[in-house]
């Protein structure tokens, strides 16, 4: 790493920190000089206290955040991988085939008009309280963005370059392969990165209509109790996850897409 890529990451971090330090201020002097009661907006020592302690306890006790998390976490990234992969051969096809297009995106755009919190009572009735309803929830939320930036991103080639590869006799899988699929890439991140924060919201939707683990599972005991301090410290760490994952997903992307970043438009030719 170079000396001015280590001072932009930084800064960077700097950023973050003083955002996040300024956020935490304000939202103290908001409990210090007002009247707002606890159960209402607790103070960042209480959700603190209460973070800590959800992520103290042993994984394998019931009562601990991690034992939640990590059901949450499983949900999230398989029905991610199965909506992101529905969504990508459903672009290619609906990009290479225009009857496939006007047959299935009715389906799905009348699908993602759809209230989700509507959807997730029926899949729990469909697919029973385990996890099978929550990785659907989630596959149904990652599909749309993935398959409409991945479509998008498909009929986004430049047409000298389709020009050129049928002067070349290239066969529609060559033209895809080398052409399509590569300039594709961005849009499909774009639409990835999308997918896998729709698909941990899917999950806690999922989690809060009916689940026996889980980080939505945990916040309705919590709320249940009044332990608004508990849902806070939840919400905390759902936000770090997010992030995590948010995060993973662009150094994906910076490894495989690198040459975009770079501004060269020729990669896959």
């Amino acid at each position: 790493m170079t000396n001015r890529a280590l001072r932009r990451k930084l800064g960077m971090w700097l950023q973050i920190a003083l955002s996040l330090a300024v956020g935490v201020a304000a939202w103290q002097s908001a409990v210090s000089f007002s009247d707002i009661p606890s159960y209402v907006l607790p103070a960042p020592k209480s959700v603190l206290a209460a973070l800590l302690d959800g992520i103290s306890q042993s994984p394998l006790v019931r009562s601990s955040f991690w034992f939640h998390l990590f059901d949450t976490l499983k949900a999230t990234v398989s029905g991610f991988a199965i909506g992101a992969s529905i969504g990508l051969v459903l672009a290619a096809f609906m990009a290479e085939f225009r009857v496939v297009e006007n047959a299935a995106l009715p389906y799905v755009v009348g699908l993602q008009s759809l209230p989700k919190v509507a959807i997730a009572p029926l899949l729990v009735i469909w697919l029973g309280y385990g996890s099978e309803s929550k990785v659907a929830m989630a596959a149904v939320l990652t599909l749309f963005p993935v398959l409409i930036n991945g479509l998008q991103g498909f009929r986004s080639s430049a047409r000298d370059r389709l020009e050129m590869m049928a002067a070349l006799k290239a066969s529609r899988w060559q033209t895809f392969r080398h052409i399509k699929l590569p300039g594709a890439l961005p849009m499909i991140f774009a639409g990835l990165h999308i997918g896998i924060v729709y698909a941990m919201l899917g999950t806690i939707v999922s989690e809060f209509t009916g689940a026996q683990r889980g980080m939505g599972v945990i916040m309705m005991q919590l709320q249940t109790v009044s332990d608004t301090a508990g849902v806070f410290a939840a919400l905390v760490l759902l936000g770090f996850t997010g992030y995590v994952l948010i995060s993973t997903m662009r150094l994906l992307q910076r490894r495989l897409v690198f040459w975009a970043e770079n501004g060269d438009q020729t990669r896959g030719i």
